[in-house]
């Protein structure tokens, strides 16, 4: 058993209205610069819909993920290394710009100085690519609240999937809003996919991160990722992804998706994992299987074998501690009404999501009978196959029963709860129909309806002991420099907001030589530099004054 940590998250999605304060957090924090414009490291998605990028769940089509050869092997879907090599310098497997979208801006200027006239001037819609007048039909959003309608429902890929009489009354039941990010997977496909090395997975949280070094635009990593979010800057040339706001992370600090939703459905938190047994869960023959081998995978916090071996790998006690109180276990795997996202794609994402109950709930209502019923609510699951069909193909791998429990156990916390909440003797037989005590429904309650920050998010913070190799790698996957974060960024292809941040004559040569090296390079006058930690304090270190000049009479401008 060889203990890691890995930093999870879960998104309660019947607590999601689709306000996307989240998507324009992330993006006014981390992709808010030229190159970029096209990006969202959250988006979200209104369900049934295409996604973003359009169909991105076709992997027919995109071949991300992995998938087991006729050997029973875990391989790339989108081919070894050899046809990486062949295929180095012309990928054909990549989402074109407008599966994403064209980004554009507003021609302001002839707004504002127009000159007097019969007519209201208009600002036209112009493309950041290239400039020149365009007409909107697509963005990361287009579809929002068209859930089912026919406009969108026919190219959804997960419901092309089902049956027509499904089809026909799904369009019917209900629509949900679905938030995504990078699933920071225990077996990524984007990391694997690239060539030169650039995408890695933090040893201390799980974190998957870019090496901006090392990235030389490749783009299989865009291939590799199923849920495509890796994304290609244009104008620097290199790969980037959303880095689970690890700067914020390191302190203890929650991700900008989850400090800024307004629902409060995220959830962070620390799970322990057995890294020795993530080939093997990946590796498991039938799709609809992988859920539960993948909840194998995680380790029992409160375990004292594990954590004694988690002792012996190094993870501090205080991160024990929070992998003890974390939200994400409990939610995954004691309350056991967490997903994971297309386990099928056998990345073993770390994103996982609780399935929406309201549709269910709205369609007992309908009928004019108590919604909140235990009975007629069991009926109503039992009865709406349709939904339970298509969260199926989102989450279990087309396999409903993991759904269906889950669908269960929130009707009976909600009729559970409502005896309490009003004042009546609560009926235990409901939370055992269900496999859990009273007490386990009203922890879930607590964490589910009431969500207290501290207790949404146990976050813990990076020990000094880690800091000098956090910051180096910090160093190395930053986006904080030329095209970093809230940079602006202008050029030929277009300007994002703000103007141009300034740079030190140093670092720019510095930051020149590193993109131009195989390793991080090291700046070429560092002979001249002074380094106080190794000075014993004696005399004066060499290098730390200036050389004293030949003729003593020499001053600045040469003149005595």
């Amino acid at each position: 058993m060889r203990v890691m940590a890995q930093m999870a998250m879960v998104m309660n999605l019947d607590k999601c209205i689709g306000c996307h304060t989240c998507s324009v957090t992330c993006k006014q924090a981390w992709t808010n610069r030229g190159g970029v414009e096209y990006v969202w490291f959250n988006n979200v998605e209104t369900r049934p819909g295409q996604g973003y990028p359009r169909r991105y769940e076709d992997q027919e089509t995109w071949r991300g993920g992995w998938e087991l050869n006729r050997r029973g092997r875990l391989g790339l879907k989108a081919g070894g290394r050899f046809r990486k090599l062949i295929q180095i310098f012309s990928n054909p497997r990549l989402p074109a710009l407008d599966d994403y979208y064209e980004p554009w801006t507003y021609d302001y200027e002839t707004l504002i100085n127009a000159p007097l006239q019969e007519h209201t001037p208009v600002a036209r819609p112009t493309s950041l690519v290239t400039g020149k007048d365009m007409k909107i039909s697509w963005s990361a959003n287009w579809d929002d609240d068209l859930g089912g309608s026919a406009a969108t429902g026919e190219k959804d890929v997960l419901l092309n999937q089902v049956s027509e009489r499904i089809r026909f009354e799904f369009e019917q039941t209900f629509m949900f809003y679905l938030p995504r990010i990078c699933e920071h997977c225990l077996n990524p496909s984007c990391s694997a996919s690239c060539p030169s090395g650039a995408i890695y997975k933090r040893e201390e949280d799980g974190i998957v991160l870019v090496d901006q070094d090392r990235c030389r635009g490749w783009r299989m990593c865009v291939t590799g990722c199923p849920y495509k979010k890796v994304y290609f800057n244009h104008r620097t040339g290199k790969a980037e992804k959303c880095t689970f706001c690890f700067p914020r992370v390191e302190v203890g600090l929650p991700t900008v998706c989850s400090e800024t939703c307004v629902g409060r459905l995220r959830y962070l938190g620390l799970v322990l994992y057995d890294a020795d047994r993530v080939l093997e869960a990946a590796s498991t023959p039938d799709d609809t299987a992988l859920y539960e081998a993948q909840r194998e995978v995680f380790l029992d916090p409160c375990d004292p074998a594990v954590g004694a071996a988690a002792e012996r790998a190094g993870i501090p006690r205080d991160w024990l501690d929070a992998a003890r109180r974390s939200p994400v276990y409990a939610l995954i795997n004691t309350y056991e009404v967490a997903l994971p996202l297309h386990p099928e794609y056998r990345t073993l994402p770390m994103v996982w999501y609780i399935p929406p109950l309201s549709p269910v709930v709205d369609a007992v209502r309908d009928t004019g009978r108590d919604a909140e019923d235990h009975r007629n609510l069991f009926a109503a699951v039992d009865a709406l196959r349709i939904p339970v069909d298509y969260l199926a193909q989102l989450f279990t791998a087309g396999d409903p029963a993991p759904v269906d429990a889950v669908l269960r156990r929130l009707a009976a916390m909600r009729a559970y709860m409502r005896d309490i909440n009003l004042g009546r003797e609560p009926d235990e037989a409901v939370p055992a129909s269900v496999g859990m005590t009273g007490e386990q429904v009203y922890d879930m309650y607590r964490l589910l309806a009431l969500a207290k920050y501290d207790e949404r998010y146990v976050i813990p913070s990076a020990h000094a002991e880690q800091a000098h190799r956090l910051e180096e790698l910090a160093t190395e996957c930053s986006l904080d420099y030329e095209g970093g974060p809230g940079m602006g960024a202008s050029g030929p292809f277009g300007e994002s907001s703000g103007g141009p941040a300034p740079i030190a004559v140093d670092t720019f040569h510095a930051l020149r030589e590193r993109q131009t090296a195989d390793t991080v390079a090291a700046p070429a006058d560092k002979a001249t530099r002074v380094n106080l930690l190794d000075w014993d304090g004696k005399g004066a270190p060499p290098g730390l004054f200036p050389r004293k000049r030949s003729d003593p009479g020499e001053r600045q401008g040469g003149r005595p």
